[in-house]
């Protein structure tokens, strides 16, 4: 558990982890004892939260890597959100259910270009359900690859989450396992994987982002469709 607290912390975390160390030591000055030892206790809860370990990332080409830490909630054929372009065929997708004890930091399933961030509000319902996919708060993103093929991830808000953070612009270049937002404080990852895609992960298996290999990709596949233009 120790070695989980001496990792950086992701920028974006300081604030929060400031707010909270300054309450409690407030509450220490006035003698609130009462409320120091819960605020100590959040504290250091939202030192683990923010933590930023690094990842050994796999370098082939033709892997998919996990885009978040978290657990496999469900494998399902379902159609891609219409703001990502991947048209109205059901594809596979993986479900990463995110607690609020997960890294929550979103990495690049592989090396791409972005073609398409696009954000959509909606409701904080359990990030669990099925139906969280369709109408939870969520940020889209279609990544390229260089032999044309799209994959689709997408960030979804729960019922505690109630930010989603994206670090990525269309036209941005991003490598295998690179950042590209993170999701305050309990959500889900989903992981669109294109036709032909080999999937070597099961329902309740625990990921780890930027290092285990969700898909193989079959290197004779390629997609037709041109890139978006902007």
């Amino acid at each position: 558990m120790l070695a989980n607290f001496l990792v950086p912390i992701l920028d974006d975390g300081w604030r929060f982890i400031a707010l909270f160390a300054g309450a409690t030591f407030l509450a220490a000055l006035t003698g609130a004892g009462w409320l120091f030892w819960p605020l100590i206790v959040l504290t250091l809860w939202s030192i683990y939260f923010f933590r930023d370990p690094p990842r050994a990332v796999p370098q082939e080409d033709g892997l998919l890597i996990a885009p978040a830490d978290g657990l496999v909630q469900m494998v399902a054929e379902a159609v891609p959100p219409a703001e990502l372009g991947l048209g109205d065929q059901p594809l596979t997708r993986v479900s990463i259910f995110l607690s609020v004890f997960d890294v929550h930091i979103n990495r690049a399933p592989c090396a791409a270009t972005i073609d398409v961030v696009a954000y959509r509000p909606g409701k904080f319902l359990n990030a669990a359900a099925d139906k969280a996919s369709e109408e939870n708060e969520r940020m889209a993103l279609a990544l390229r690859r260089a032999d044309g093929r799209v994959i689709g991830c997408v960030q979804i808000a729960g019922w505690v989450a109630r930010r989603i953070v994206c670090y990525v612009k269309p036209g941005q270049a991003v490598t295998a396992g690179e950042r590209f937002g993170h999701i305050r404080f309990g959500s889900r990852t989903d992981l669109y994987l294109p036709a032909g895609a080999r999937l070597l992960v099961a329902a309740g298996q625990r990921m780890i982002g930027g290092e285990t290999v969700m898909a193989e990709l079959d290197p004779a596949r390629t997609d037709p469709r041109p890139a978006i233009e902007f």
